[in-house]
This record gives C-alpha cells, sequence and structure tokens, in this order.
C-alpha cells in the first residue's frame, strides 16, 4: 500500500537515479547507519559486548545470529 502517486514516485526514481552510483552508495550506507543508531538506543543498557552484538543482529535482521 502507499500514498504515493506514480507519477511522484517516478519523478523520485529518477532523481535518485540521475545521482552517481557512489552518491547512491553512500546514501544506502548512511541509511544504514541511522537505522543501525536507532535499534541500539532500543536495547536495554548494559548489555555484554556480545549479547548487545546478537541483539542487534536480531533487531536488524529478524532472526538469530547464527552460530
Amino acid at each position: 500500500m502507499t500514498d504515493t502517486s506514480a507519477e511522484i514516485a517516478e519523478l523520485v526514481r529518477q532523481k535518485l537515479m540521475a545521482r552517481s552510483a557512489e552518491e547512491r552508495f553512500l546514501m544506502g550506507v548512511r541509511m544504514f547507519d541511522a537505522a543501525r543508531e536507532m535499534a541500539l538506543a532500543s536495547l536495554p543498557a548494559g548489555l555484554s559486548p556480545e549479547e548487545l552484538k546478537r541483539q542487534l543482529f536480531q533487531r536488524l535482521y529478524g532472526q538469530p545470529l547464527p552460530i
């Protein structure tokens, strides 16, 4: 479900694709970093580094960290 018209969605896509591959890649990296920071902020304080890694993986990927 989307509330964006097809015309506007295409305009946004064209503007995004007008950027260089490097710019698009860096946008993705920044978005992932922001998502990671939000996920970290939502986890309980005081977790061990190993437990933090496990819970962050679960939050981001929706499944337990493979062993």
